[in-house]
């Protein structure tokens, strides 16, 4: 099979998407599939095993990281995609990628499906803050039930999600399909030396957070949270690993709390190497997002034998089971703060809450996800697709249960 997608953000710039399309592809390339990418160009080159096709594009002004790619760029490709035999075309994200999706699907006369990885009703509140909440949460379910009503199928990454667009409308065949962890996730780093080269303290009790450094993330409440943490844990710091829209704005609100030196922001970390250190460098992982589709952060510390304390909302919810590598808080600063004290407190849990989560996440796995959107494109190619939810909880959590009985 020779699957075409299409991405308005690809590697060099790091956030779910990325690394999802990163994820399958690798696992499609492993099975004997062929991928084609079209993304955005970037000053920094960044070429996977597989076929990236850039194109030129402008920066956005209100989030320089992003990129606009050109629609008339796109479409002169359709000659030479017509030598490739492409099967499906599979959009990535909901701008200039999901229309250029649509005219190549007409163009190469193969059928179109869409992953639904941004919750935009949360996220336009975020940045328009100018504007009516109501109306804009009207409006970004207007355009979700829009663009995911035109194509043959839809994705969702999370059950949550996927009940969403149900509420807003969406009547095309859909089905829920994670991102998978790679093996790769579960490789224990043998001479970690993260915090030596970051200037942090041996003894350190060093919370994390890695993703987006913007509005939607609630990383606000995280420091709220910490400021509470490090008054009963004097030598607790919060590392933020991470860039975007909202560093600065977070990184005065941490001056503003006179706790400034405990929390410190070490911008993004590659994946393949540093990533995976911080993890395992770290005794805590925090997580407040609000918005997440899935939330996979959570499940790589979690690949790392870090415990997570997360507050449980949208998919992350589909993630998320309470004593399986996390503990699961209330959206309050205090409730949080407890939780990571109780945690820190107790050693044994620590330990306990790691071998858990280790056990939780290979449940993920690559292969089964990608196996499971290979059978999807199949279905939509023949006809026969039809609607039906991933089981999350139960079945995840069984086999986590049946790992953890087996030892990791």
């Amino acid at each position: 099979m020779h699957i075409l997608m299409l991405s308005d953000v690809y590697f060099p710039r790091i956030n779910g998407v990325s690394t999802s399309i990163q994820t399958f592809a690798g696992s499609f390339l492993e099975q004997g599939h062929r991928v084609t990418l079209i993304a955005p160009r970037y000053p920094d080159a960044y070429e996977p095993a597989f076929e990236v096709l850039r194109i030129p594009a402008v920066r956005l002004p209100f989030d320089p990281e992003d990129r606009l790619m050109s629609m008339s760029a796109i479409k002169r490709l359709v000659p030479q995609l017509k030598q490739r035999d492409i099967d499906i075309v599979h959009v990535q994200t909901p701008f200039v990628a999901h229309y250029a999706g649509i005219h190549l699907g007409r163009a190469l006369g193969v059928p179109v499906v869409v992953s639904y990885h941004t919750f935009f009703e949360a996220y336009f509140e975020k940045y328009l803050t100018w504007l009516p909440g109501a109306w804009l949460r009207a409006m970004a379910r207007r355009y979700s039930r829009r663009q995911c009503n035109q194509v043959d199928a839809v994705i969702s990454p999370s059950r949550q999600m996927l009940e969403k667009l149900r509420e807003y409308g969406v009547s095309r065949p859909a089905a829920v399909i994670a991102t998978g962890l790679p093996e790769a996730s579960f490789e224990v780093v043998p001479h970690n030396a993260f915090r030596e080269r970051h200037g942090l303290p041996d003894d350190a009790y060093l919370l994390l957070y890695v993703g987006r450094v913007a509005h939607e993330k609630n990383i606000e409440l995280l420091i709220a949270m910490f400021e509470r943490v490090q008054a009963a844990v004097p030598h607790a710091m919060l590392l933020i690993a991470g860039e975007g829209p909202a560093l600065q704005g977070l990184r005065k609100r941490a001056h503003a709390t006179g706790r400034g030196a405990q929390i410190r922001f070490v911008g993004y970390l590659d994946r393949s190497t540093e990533l995976l250190e911080c993890y395992q460098a770290s005794d805590t992982f925090v997580f407040a997002s609000q918005t997440e589709t899935q939330g996979l952060v959570l499940l790589e510390a979690m690949a790392s034998g870090l415990p997570v304390v997360s507050t449980a909302s949208m998919g992350s919810l589909d993630v998320l089971v309470e004593g399986q590598g996390c503990l699961i808080s209330p959206p309050q600063p205090q409730a949080f703060a407890d939780r990571v004290i109780t945690l820190y407190a107790d050693a044994g849990q620590r330990v306990e809450l790691a071998r858990r989560g280790i056990a939780y996440a290979r449940a993920w796995s690559t292969e089964a996800k990608a196996q499971r959107m290979l059978d999807f494109y199949r279905g939509v190619l023949a006809g026969e697709v039809r609607s039906e939810d991933e089981p999350m909880h139960d079945g995840v959590a069984a086999a986590g249960e049946r790992i953890v009985d087996q030892g990791r």
